[in-house]
């Protein structure tokens, strides 16, 4: 006998401003199954679940929870139903405790309760164990990492009994080990009865952790199959309408001059030494190793973020002083950061705005920005990098993950670097989105571009890396030759 159904949705219709985000999609959950929802960026899965938590409510359809129709879902609605969602970024309270937070689902609101501190506590420490982890109840939630938040959120829907748990991208941030963790939490769940609906673009974690899968394509659903009977390549058809030959289409590049040189380069406080390596023009080197490395560290202390307290930096032959990004961006080197949302981009600005705020002398005539030249400029990347936008006056916080990634992109380009460091290039982006940025990257390569790429993805730094540069512990261990690089060899390299 099948499960039973938690949650249904049917027909579901929502417009923005004219625009259809969802067309008549319908997908329903069972009691302790994993179902996937799948689709590019765009394709209407943000629209779907904040349908279904009572964030959004629908132009037209139906939300059933348990059989019975919700005439009216709101949040509040939601959480009585039993429905709660775990986001890429947690929404607790930082500044109080991790007890604290996991009561405020359960704990009634009565005016001169006496608070049982001693029952709180204790009911949490139960809760975070049932999630699989052991963290003090005491402790505050800004002090905790990333994946530790998303425990305790599961810990919360666990004390609040819910049966409908929806995850947005909970894994973009985290590393296999924590992914690991979290999978573990999952299970736990499905045991309980409860119903995940997993959204993610890591396809191998939905091969991994789903029953069933969704997809969505321009807000349609083109139908749900069991994951068993879908592999990679035609689940990536279905996503985005067309044959992906490869996800990383690299290419063979004549490799020119060392562009950069490093030799026993230091940030002692942020554990970065001795490091030594060099990048030809043409070239992507790849920079692994596990989160805790050195890597970010590294790609600041060479774009001046970090002052070098050691060592030295050659660009094209010289010896240069970085002190600063000004120091770096006058030698040629650009910066793509992590964090796009706040250091990437800024979202509130237009994509031509964004697009010269690294270049404003090469857009402005007598201490003043030609306006003129400064849209031409956007328009010329806009065209080049694919960015799909209504205008180049769009905010940048309208578009798409993939979107904003290439707005960054254009940013640093407009300053003709020699160099290019991209610090997890395609992380939280759809599988096409990933594909054009691989291919934007193997055209800038083409074009001479030394690339410096750092990667929590495995299969990206052995698709795109002529080299692969293994940190461990603030230095560079070993480069790996792309003939010579495998999986186990460089997880072997990163744990030492």
């Amino acid at each position: 006998m099948p499960a039973p159904v938690l949650l249904q949705a049917d027909s579901i219709t929502k417009s923005y401003a004219g625009v259809r985000a969802l067309r008549g999609v319908s997908v329903d959950l069972r009691a302790g199954e994993v179902h996937a929802l799948v689709g590019e960026n765009g394709a209407g899965k943000s629209t779907l679940i904040k349908i279904m938590t009572g964030a959004v409510a629908p132009d037209a359809g139906t939300i059933e929870v348990a059989g019975q129709r919700v005439a009216h879902m709101d949040p509040h609605a939601a959480r009585a139903l039993g429905i709660a969602a775990i986001y890429q970024q947690p929404a607790l309270f930082p500044h109080l405790t991790v007890a604290e937070n996991i009561a405020l689902t359960f704990e009634s609101a009565r005016v001169w309760r006496r608070i049982d501190w001693a029952s709180r506590r204790r009911r949490a420490r139960d809760l975070l164990a049932s999630a699989g982890a052991s963290i003090d109840p005491d402790r505050d939630v800004e002090t905790l990492s990333m994946p530790e938040q998303q425990i305790v959120e599961i810990a919360r829907a666990m004390g609040a009994d819910a049966r409908i748990v929806i995850m947005d991208e909970p894994t973009a941030a985290l590393t296999d080990r924590e992914v690991e963790r979290l999978f573990g939490a999952i299970a736990r769940l499905r045991e309980r009865g409860a119903g995940v609906v997993y959204i993610s673009h890591r396809l191998e974690e939905v091969f991994a952790s789903a029953d069933r899968v969704t997809v969505l394509r321009d807000g349609e659903s083109l139908g749900t199959w069991p994951t068993a009977s879908l592999d990679r390549a035609r689940l990536i058809r279905l996503m985005v309408g067309r044959d992906l030959s490869t996800v990383f289409p690299k290419r063979d590049v004549a490799m020119g001059d060392v562009v950069l040189e490093v030799r026993g380069l230091s940030h002692r406080p942020s554990g970065v030494h001795d490091v030594t390596f060099g990048v030809r023009r043409g070239e992507i080197l790849g920079l692994g190793g596990l989160v805790g490395s050195g890597r970010t560290e590294l790609a600041e202390v060479l774009f001046g973020l970090r002052p070098a307290d050691g060592g030295g930096i050659r660009v094209n032959g010289s010896d240069v002083r970085i002190a600063s990004p000004a120091d770096a961006i006058a030698h040629g080197i650009g910066y793509v950061p992590e964090d796009r949302r706040h250091h990437g981009v800024v979202l509130e600005m237009s994509i031509v705005a964004n697009a010269s705020l690294a270049s404003l002398p090469a857009v402005a005539r007598a201490g003043m920005i030609d306006h003129r030249a400064e849209r031409s400029s956007a328009s010329r990347y806009v065209s080049d990098l694919r960015i799909k936008a209504e205008s180049v006056d769009a905010p940048v916080g309208s578009l798409s993950g993939g979107n904003q990634q290439k707005v960054a992109l254009a940013r640093w380009l407009a300053t003709r670097p020699a160099v290019l460091i991209l610090d997890e290039p395609t992380q939280g982006v759809d599988v096409g989105s990933k594909a054009e940025i691989h291919a934007l990257m193997g055209s800038l390569a083409a074009r001479g571009l030394a690339i410096v790429m750092i990667s929590s993805d495995m299969p990206e730094l052995l698709g795109m890396s002529d080299r692969i540069a293994v940190m461990r512990a603030g230095t560079i261990r070993s480069i790996v030759p792309r003939a010579e690089a495998t999986q186990d060899l460089l997880l072997e390299l990163a744990l030492g």
